[in-house]
């Protein structure tokens, strides 16, 4: 895939779903119920342990976007090209980071939550910004950001919940990285709380 058939997917799919455990076996079992729930998009942490080796055998599905998240060096990404992820996401705005991302042909994900955040990564080239951690600053900032920055693709990620997907659109969102809300209750939950956010994602009424 291109780096653009990457990005369109990413955003046709609107739930990206976040891999983020302490044990190797906990991070697989997770992304196969990631997979088995119907997400297209997942994003494997780079704080879990394996989380390359789980980015290997998931690049191999022509119907998954992999990528690798918590990623905080060129080096990283490097490593992460090479383990097959198609995108990149960070915590945090390092242009260094976001360049070498633009330059392997990977789809670019910074954390942003300033204004001047936001300024640094559009200048490096950044595909999606992602507003982390989202629950801290609410669908309100989301917005206030927006307006300066207009035309800006974003990805509220951290304690998004079912209720605030309709307040999230309207400010502006148009995908969503999930974690914990997909996990909530245990693993064995992933598909019915996917099913619950899909459904206010598909009332949300997004503005293409």
């Amino acid at each position: 895939m291109s780096r653009k058939q990457v990005l369109d997917a990413l955003i046709a799919n609107r739930i990206m779903g976040l891999v983020r455990t302490d044990t190797k076996q906990s991070g697989q079992d997770l992304a196969q119920a990631l997979v088995a729930a119907g997400l297209k998009s997942i994003e494997i942490t780079l704080t879990s342990p394996g989380a390359l080796e789980i980015v290997k055998k998931l690049a191999g599905d022509k119907n998954l976007v992999v990528g690798v998240g918590t990623v905080l060096t060129t080096k990283e990404v490097s490593k992460a090209k090479a383990a097959g992820a198609k995108f990149i996401v960070s915590p945090n705005t390092d242009a260094k980071v976001i360049k070498k991302t633009i330059d392997s042909g990977l789809v670019s994900m910074p954390g942003v939550a300033t204004a001047t955040e936001v300024a640094t990564a559009i200048a490096a080239g950044a595909d999606i910004l992602k507003l982390f951690p989202a629950s801290t600053y609410g669908p309100a900032h989301l917005k206030a950001l927006r307006d300066p920055f207009p035309g800006q693709i974003w990805c509220p990620t951290g304690g998004v919940t079912v209720e605030s997907i309709q307040d999230w659109v309207k400010a502006g969102a148009k995908m969503f990285g999930l974690g914990g809300p997909l996990t909530r209750d245990g693993v064995s939950n992933v598909a019915r709380n996917f099913e619950k956010f899909s459904r206010a994602i598909n009332s949300a009424g997004f503005l293409n």
